[in-house]
């Protein structure tokens, strides 16, 4: 039996979105990297341009904690691996704190990590103090740890802002807006960390605005919980799995390529936009990105839409999530009304919409068996192909998404987050057996109970809400 592990940890909220937690996050895994400390830090819920920028400032890979998408008892792993390897972990809340079903607040009082609350202090003074006295107080039994106000304008205002804490609230310090790190971002978010050149010096400067207000002490010590291990079956030994990895398409989970590795898989990245030819490899993964800003580029690329054509001609398998389901696609048209014809094996066409096309945490079931993930995009596609299956959605109509299927290829809007079911994740990439897979062995356990309509509903309706921080 494993025993419990202990390592100081908090979980940064906000009272909505917009306030600045991933800037907080960053600067905080930063400044306590930069005192020679070991930092992890985990995302709440689906998203993939944040963890870019976290990952970058803690030196370490960053993974998602949810209570839906990934479970309970996968969280609880990931959370007591990171307590045996590090000095500090970091949570990124997201939305407000209480939004959502599970919230950020659930989230934090399941495991016992204390919430540090950041507040933008923009034109507030002492109201500041209400605020955080809400946060504190609105569940009683929500572990918290203190509060941080973020976007403050002069040392007085700090103080304003500090002398406004009642009732023992811990003061963690401030975040002045004149740090120049604010962090830029498009459509989907954040602008990913790659583009950013001063990234490193935004993150610096941010660590040492925090040094020069607050205390670099550690939070109290949380005791994390050993997990149930569960051994990887190997299903999918000797498989070698391409991976597309480039500008266009950068969105995949950690743990969804941990997965496929723990399965036996071998992955090799490359190119659409840059290299001629795929590696040698049994199946084809495209998950999610950018192609909207490449299309052009990508339909340039005759030699790589040609290799992925007879790819799928061979009848090997292909899996394209969002962005790799529009490379798949006759057309991607932006928003400026570039149209690029790419690889042609969906018949469809795909437009970029200058408003938010869907948003929903998302259950598929395929006739491998059941997938969890989420939908974000901005793009609507046009087709007259029959989906095989649609995920289960609270927000109706565009938000339950269509899964669509012509031979091995398997092509939707929906983020797969394969440890939601690795089975059903090795049937979809094994080359001659995947349905013998789905088959042969018991579907995997759920680290959930099925999830009722009322309660995708409020998760639905919270995601809606949601903006990058």
């Amino acid at each position: 039996m494993n025993a419990p592990r202990h390592c100081p940890a908090v979980l940064i909220a906000a009272p909505a979105s917009g306030q600045g937690k991933t800037t907080v996050t960053a600067a905080l895994a930063r400044l306590h990297r930069n005192q020679g400390r070991k930092v992890r830090v985990f995302k709440c819920g689906p998203d993939f341009l944040d963890p870019m920028i976290l990952e970058r400032a803690s030196g370490a890979p960053v993974y998602q904690l949810d209570m839906w998408m990934v479970g309970e008892q996968e969280s609880r792993r990931l959370l007591w691996e990171a307590a045996g390897v590090a000095d500090l972990i970091l949570i990124e809340g997201v939305m407000g704190l209480f939004d959502g079903t599970p919230s950020s607040a659930d989230l934090a009082r399941h495991f016992g990590v204390p919430v540090l609350g950041v507040i933008d202090g923009t034109a507030m003074a002492q109201t500041f103090g209400a605020l955080a006295l809400g946060l504190a107080r609105y569940q009683p039994d929500l572990p918290f740890a203190g509060v941080l106000a973020n976007r403050v304008g002069t040392q007085r205002h700090a103080q304003l802002l500090e002398g406004s804490l009642t009732e023992g609230l811990r003061w963690y310090g401030a975040l002045s807006r004149e740090t120049g790190i604010e962090l830029p971002s498009r459509h989907l978010g954040l602008v990913q960390a790659s583009e950013l050149n001063d990234l490193d010096l935004r993150l610096d400067a941010a660590a040492d605005a925090l040094a020069s207000s607050c205390e670099v002490a550690l939070p109290p010590a949380v005791e994390f919980a050993a997990p149930e291990v569960i051994a990887a079956e190997p299903l999918l030994a000797g498989v070698r799995i391409a991976v597309a990895r480039d500008e266009a398409f950068a969105f995949t989970y950690g743990a969804s390529l941990d997965v496929l590795r723990a399965m036996g898989a071998e992955l090799r990245f490359f190119s659409p936009i840059r290299d001629a030819q795929l590696p040698e490899a049994d199946s084809l993964y495209l998950p999610g990105g950018y192609p909207e800003l490449h299309h052009v580029a990508l339909s340039q690329n005759t030699s790589m839409l040609n290799a992925i054509r007879a790819h799928h001609e061979a009848g090997k398998p292909l899996l394209a999530e969002c962005g790799g389901m529009l490379y798949l696609l006759d057309s991607l048209t932006d928003v400026e009304g570039t149209r690029a014809e790419l690889v042609g094996l969906l018949a469809g066409d795909a437009v970029m919409q200058k408003r938010l096309a869907a948003l929903a945490l998302q259950a598929v079931e395929l006739p491998e068996g059941s997938l969890r993930g989420h939908t974000y995009h901005h793009s609507l596609t046009t087709t007259d192909l029959t989906p095989i299956a649609r995920g289960l959605s609270p927000n109706g109509g565009r938000g339950a998404e269509a899964v669509f299927r012509e031979g091995r290829m398997t092509a939707s809007y929906v983020h797969f987050y394969f440890p939601s079911n690795p089975t059903a994740v090795a049937a979809l990439f094994a080359p001659d057996h995947g349905a013998a897979i789905a088959s042969r062995l018991a579907p995997a356990k759920e680290h959930l109970t099925s999830p009722t309509v009322e309660h995708l509903t409020s998760v639905g309706a919270s995601l809606l809400a949601k903006s990058h921080d």
